[in-house]
Order: structure tokens, then sequence, then C-alpha cells
């Protein structure tokens, strides 16, 4: 059967029609796939710890050793004043091994972490407390029931301090051979020469501690 010319030509553009639909790109396709793929993933695994020293007197190293993903930087950091503080950094190697240390010039009680660069992955340790040593005392059954100049009320379990200048509510790390005790300042004193700090009964029998001697200090 013969056909008209206005018939053929008609044809011929639903053809072309027909084919520029099937090579444009449907959303989803592999280009918008491949789009995707190439974007960073936002998971990276935390960095383990093997080795932690973090507790330490002034002008001895902490140190935090571990293991990550190979090639990434790993930074050790301290929490202060709001923030994250770099204090050291190390690269692993093909066996993602690192080693980080600190050597604090005064005495510090602050939360670190460590953190690889780039991500916001990171495994926090605790608290690093850099100790300092101090001369202090105790007191306290004389004084039960009082108000103290913080406005605590003594009593026999109260875990507090008394120190002439400290802020009320500062936090004082001690430490007592393998006794850790974090407390509050709770009042003013002591008022004997040579005595930094008075404890409390509580703080007094949690470190093992005499009627006066030498503690070790982290504020």
């Amino acid at each position: 059967m013969r056909t008209s010319p206005r018939a053929r030509r008609a044809f011929t553009a639903c053809c072309a029609l027909s084919i520029g639909a099937i090579a444009m790109p449907v959303a989803g396709s592999a280009t918008a796939q491949t789009e995707d793929s190439a974007r960073p993933t936002a998971t990276t695994a935390a960095p383990s710890t093997q080795r932690e020293r973090l507790n330490v007197r002034v002008g001895q190293a902490a140190v935090v050793a571990g293991t990550a993903a190979a090639g990434r930087t790993v930074v050790l950091e301290r929490r202060s004043r709001g923030r994250w503080h770099a204090l050291d950094h190390a690269r692993t190697g093909a066996t993602g091994r690192y080693r980080l240390r600190h050597v604090a010039r005064a005495a510090d009680s602050s939360r670190v972490r460590v953190r690889i660069t780039g991500t916001r992955t990171a495994r926090r340790l605790g608290r690093m407390n850099v100790y300092r040593r101090s001369f202090a005392s105790w007191y306290g059954p004389g004084f039960y029931g009082r108000r103290t100049a913080c406005g605590q009320t003594v009593t026999g379990s109260v875990m507090g301090v008394a120190h002439k200048t400290l802020p009320c509510g500062t936090r004082v790390t001690f430490r007592k051979g393998d006794h850790i005790v974090r407390a509050r300042v709770i009042d003013r004193g002591p008022f004997h020469a040579g005595r930094e700090f008075d404890l409390t009964p509580a703080v007094k029998r949690a470190l093992g501690f005499g009627s006066t001697g030498t503690v070790e200090v982290a504020l």
C-alpha cells in the first residue's frame, strides 16, 4: 500500500522522538549513582587504645597508644573552656599503630580524647590528671552541723575541702598512693602555716590520709 509524503514525514518524526526519549537520563540512573558513590562516607571506625598513662606528675609524659585506620592522622585533645585543644598528633602507618604523648608543665585535670582528623570520629578517654605535691590537713568533727563559708553544712559524709582562695565549687583531684578522690571546695582554710588544703573526714577516709601530710593535687 502506498503512503503519502505527509504520512512518511509524520512517521519519521515520531520515531526520532521515541529514540530521544529512550536516550534521556533518568533520575537515579548510573550517572546519579556515580556521583553518590564519589561522596566520602560519614562513618569511620573510632581509634582503639591499648595503653593509657593519664595520671602523671608535673614534668612526666602522659601517653596514649593504640591503633586506627592506616594512613590517618590521630590527635590527642584536651577539653578546656568549652573547646577541644590539640596536645599531640601522629600519623598511622600500614599497621595503623599510633603513639601520642604530652608533658604538662603545671598541675591540671581535664577530659581528653583521641580523634581522627577530618572526621567527627573520636574516643573519649576520661580525665588526664597532672599532679603536684601539696601539704594538707583535715577537719570536721568539731564543725558538724555548722555552715561553711560556701554555704555547705558539714557532716561526716560530705566530700569537700577547704582552701583559702579557690572559688567555691572548684573541683580538685587528690591522689594518695593508689587512691584518687575528686572533691569540691566548700570552705575557707586551713589557717595553719604551710598547709594548703583541709580535707573533710569523708575525703580523708577515701584517700587513706592521716592527720597531716603530703598529697598530690590536680586542679
